[in-house]
């Protein structure tokens, strides 16, 4: 019985999702329309094309009373997705299973508690190779906002 038990919790602890990944934010005092021109100018350097945009803060204002919601969440907030080839052929060849964190994403974002100051941000990576990629989210992230 105790090994059943044992075996029970094993598999229930590899089926547990983990926990969700930290965000790196920073804050300018910029307009969004600077930062969203600073964050497009930044991924374009790098020799990346952006793949899509997504205005998650438009779609989320369409539809709040949709949803029974009065409530504003976001005064702008778009997501930006973009992926590298090399850099993507790199870490899914240290492990193919990278392929879930492709393509990138940078948010920027205003909220209408602090109308006057715009946050670009993304999701952290995990150890090992990926590293690589949240280093170039972080230098494109703060090339937008000029802290690089």
């Amino acid at each position: 019985m105790t090994r059943i038990s044992i075996a029970a919790a094993f598999a229930l602890t590899l089926a547990t999702p983990l926990l969700a990944q930290a965000t790196v934010t920073y804050t300018s005092a910029q307009s969004f329309d600077d930062v969203v021109f600073g964050l497009e100018s930044a991924i374009l350097d790098q020799g990346l094309v952006i793949d899509s945009t997504s205005h998650v803060g438009d779609m989320l204002e369409r539809t709040k009373a949709d949803v029974g919601s009065d409530r504003t969440l976001f005064l702008n907030a778009d997501v930006y997705s973009f992926c590298s080839a090399s850099l993507s052929r790199k870490v899914m060849e240290a492990d193919p299973m990278n392929i879930q964190f492709c393509p990138y994403g940078i948010f920027v974002m205003v909220s209408p508690d602090r109308p006057n100051e715009t946050t670009i941000g993304y999701r952290t990576m995990p150890e090992g190779a990926m590293k690589e990629v949240e280093a170039l989210l972080d230098s494109i992230a703060k090339t937008a906002i000029g802290h690089e």
